[in-house]
């Protein structure tokens, strides 16, 4: 499929790691957000719309983001939800689906982007990465899904509701082997990072 554009979710403040906008980790010499931007654009997604929010301004001071379109979600403390909903409503218009992936979860990289690309093809779509048969991230959502998409995301929950719902259409693709889906929660996955 063409058109393809990668959302990264970036905008938590950390509150289990003291407060420390998780986008501002460092992650092989660059914060994560930057690190997430580029697997993006290496897995084969045309484009990427970053959400921020938490520390926002630092973060821009901090990462390069090149082409990315920033998104700043004020409400950012409500939960993933009201990111991932902003982020929905400034992909482009001549995209025909997007990659979701979180900034907290640099072992999911460029190799399992490009395999929910690889697998995509009409705008009906509903991907998700899996890891020995359980769901996780990226997810791919063809164009059909964005307005449900956007209207179910609250919360924490992101879009959990919207895959519960139509579990018979996900389709998950093994990538067990090419990446590892551990994310960045409290001090003690610090360790996981390669500054």
């Amino acid at each position: 499929m063409s058109h393809v554009v990668g959302l990264l979710l970036a905008a938590g403040g950390g509150r289990r790691l003291g407060g420390r906008a998780k986008a501002r980790l460092r992650h092989r010499g660059r914060p994560l957000v930057e690190f997430g931007v580029g697997e993006l654009l290496r897995g084969g997604c045309d484009r990427v719309v970053v959400v921020l929010g938490a520390e926002a301004d630092v973060v821009l001071a901090e990462a390069d983001l090149g082409g990315a379109v920033v998104v700043r979600n004020d409400d950012w403390a409500s939960g993933m939800g009201s990111s991932l909903t902003a982020g929905v409503a400034a992909l482009p218009t001549d995209a025909e689906a997007f990659v979701v992936t979180l900034v907290d979860m640099p072992g999911v990289g460029a190799p399992a982007v490009a395999r929910l690309i690889a697998a995509s093809g009409t705008p009906e779509d509903l991907i998700a990465a899996a890891y020995a048969g359980k769901r996780g991230h990226p997810v791919l959502f063809g164009r059909a899904w964005w307005p449900e998409l956007a209207r179910t995301a609250e919360g924490d929950a992101g879009a959990r509701v919207l895959l519960a719902e139509q579990r018979a259409r996900l389709r998950l693709i093994e990538c067990a082997d090419i990446a590892d889906p551990f994310d960045i929660d409290t001090p003690a996955d610090l360790d996981r990072l390669d500054p």
